[in-house]
């Protein structure tokens, strides 16, 4: 147990902030932000006006404190705070990579990279909304995505992995860094093949890519996503449709990719042209691929592990972001396995 400083016994840690119309916001409604606060960080949390003291063990304490200030510059900077901000605020604390935030590769007005310090939670900001990494390793995904020119991303669901990705191609292109979004899935899904659905190719396909158009419309908005689609600037489309091509200032996106077999994953990382990203995604516990198939996934990583320009993120259930009761469900089929 951490022993308690006199002042952080008895006194408690003072913590205050100038605007009182932005302290509503750092609270939150009927004080919820810092009951989120007080839950997670084992500390009591006295508000009064637009000061709030802090009693706990030190460490705790210095962690709520960090959080706060941290949140407090955001709202400054014109943010909103949402539950899932505070929470990934608190994760960061936690890994010890603060809760200072920047927007990744974002421009000036004059055309330069924010300069400055070392960002410790990067952002991603599209024209719809701003999206701050919730989690270390979300951190570390999106920092992938601007150093790396092939990313492999894996991990149970509800980790940001293709929504992130995603947000990460609609900044690119906004910004002009690249001149095309391509998202593809393999079309393979627990027990149904493309003949059995009715209608046309369309039809057929838009199944199993929905979650790609849901992230899409999300970051960047339906009208937007409905106009690139329309101009080509915005292609969905079944992996089988990328073979033969070459695919240049792109930032190309595999989602599901754990339902690729060896041959397709390496047919669509040989896609790869100037000027291009790929992101392939996947979570290898949930292979839908006929039994004794081979999934490609984790013998990509493997092969191309070390190879300068591909990076991979392995997210866990611990940084499970959608909802705490998602990732209880994760982790407790992690630990039955």
């Amino acid at each position: 147990m951490t022993t308690q400083s006199p002042l952080s016994a008895s006194q408690g840690l003072v913590v205050p902030f100038d605007d009182n119309r932005l302290v509503a916001d750092l609270f939150g409604e009927y004080d919820a932000n810092l009951a989120l606060l007080e839950d997670r960080l084992d500390v009591q949390i006295v508000a009064h006006g637009n000061v709030v003291t802090l009693h706990g063990p030190d460490a705790s304490c210095a962690m709520a404190k960090q959080v706060l200030e941290g949140l407090y510059s955001r709202l400054e900077s014109g943010e909103s705070l949402t539950p899932g901000d505070i929470d990934g605020a608190i994760r960061h604390a936690r890994a010890g990579s603060g809760v200072s935030t920047r927007q990744a590769s974002e421009p000036d007005e004059s055309g330069r990279s924010n300069g400055g310090t070392e960002p410790d939670v990067p952002q991603i900001r599209t024209r719809k909304r701003l999206i701050t990494a919730r989690s270390p390793a979300q951190s570390g995904y999106i920092a992938a995505l601007e150093n790396e020119d092939i990313v492999f991303s894996t991990g149970p669901a509800g980790t940001g992995k293709t929504y992130l990705a995603v947000a990460y191609a609609a900044a690119a292109m906004e910004r002009g860094t690249v001149d095309r979004i391509i998202l593809s899935r393999p079309a393979v899904e627990a027990g149904e093949r493309l003949g059995f659905l009715p209608g046309d190719m369309r039809d057929k396909i838009d199944p199993y890519l929905r979650p790609l158009y849901d992230a899409l419309y999300d970051v960047a908005g339906p009208d937007r996503v409905e106009r690139g689609l329309e101009t080509g600037s915005i292609e969905i489309a079944p992996l089988a449709f990328m073979r033969g091509r070459t695919l240049s200032n792109a930032v190309v996106i595999l989602d599901e990719a754990q339902n690729c077999s060896p041959v397709q994953l390496k047919m669509f990382l040989t896609r790869l042209g100037e000027n291009s990203k790929m992101v392939v995604t996947g979570d290898p516990t949930q292979i839908d691929l006929p039994a004794g198939q081979q999934s490609g996934l984790l013998d990509a990583i493997s092969l191309l592990g070390g190879i300068p320009g591909i990076g991979h993120i392995a997210f866990t259930g611990a940084d499970v972001v959608r909802r705490e009761l998602v990732s209880r469900i994760v982790m407790a089929y992690e630990k039955d396995r």
